[in-house]
């Protein structure tokens, strides 16, 4: 038995005698497709350019049921918002997170097929929504006039990213009761953020557990602080 076993053990040492080192590059040319489906309202009969609001959902409202990304959202409380805005907000598909690179081309697609204003377009969105606003604000700062995040998970690549927020109109918002995603992350990104963008704003509603969302997107102040900002 030991005679018939013998070459299986010495075959590891076998191959790391015969190991050879290659060095390469792989260079090939990759074609994505964005496919990701949306709700834009948007305003009739104003003239000139208007301003867009991009509102992303949380994960409760994933799937391929449009109606569910109006839920908890500036949807709600359109009649809060005193001048002619458009709001898009795309659903994400089951099982997976926000992908930021076709949420940045679904903005510049609406872009060039609507009258925005480029200097207005306002990004916010709730717990999965919130990192995913994070995540397209740290991508690309350019594009936003005011980015508002609710009850966000933050990661390390933000961390690692904070002067991406440097110029950015931001306002942070969670519950301090949340269970579902936890308050230090508002707290902590915050401590970061803050030493680089001090105009940054925290607000925590001591009372709110993961429906920080309703006690955000219910004042209208926010969209009036919302609608002030410019690129």
């Amino acid at each position: 038995m030991k005679l018939k076993h013998l070459p299986l053990l010495l075959l590891p040492l076998s191959l790391s005698v015969n190991a050879q080192e290659i060095k390469a590059e792989l260079n090939k040319e990759s074609k994505r497709q964005d496919k990701i489906s949306y709700i834009l309202d948007y305003p009739q009969g104003t003239k000139g350019n208007f301003p867009l609001i991009v509102f992303l959902h949380g994960s409760g409202e994933r799937g391929n049921n449009l109606e569910m990304v109006k839920a908890h959202s500036p949807f709600t409380y359109k009649n809060l918002i005193k001048e002619p805005v458009a709001i898009l907000a795309p659903q994400c598909p089951e099982n997976t997170w926000w992908d930021t690179v076709t949420l940045y081309n679904l903005i510049k697609e609406i872009q060039s097929k609507y009258k925005v204003d480029a200097s207005r377009i306002y990004l916010t969105g709730l717990s999965m929504g919130g990192w995913g606003t994070l995540k397209l604000a740290m991508e690309h700062p350019e594009m936003f006039a005011a980015v508002v995040s609710v009850c966000a998970p933050t990661d390390r690549v933000m961390y690692a990213n904070i002067h991406r927020y440097k110029d950015l109109n931001m306002k942070i918002f969670h519950g301090g009761m949340d269970d579902v995603v936890l308050p230090e992350n508002a707290f902590n990104f915050y401590q970061k953020l803050h030493p680089v963008n001090p105009s940054a704003e925290l607000t925590i509603f001591p009372n709110d557990n993961h429906n920080s969302r309703d006690s955000t997107y219910s004042n209208p102040e926010l969209y009036k602080w919302m609608l002030s900002k410019r690129k």
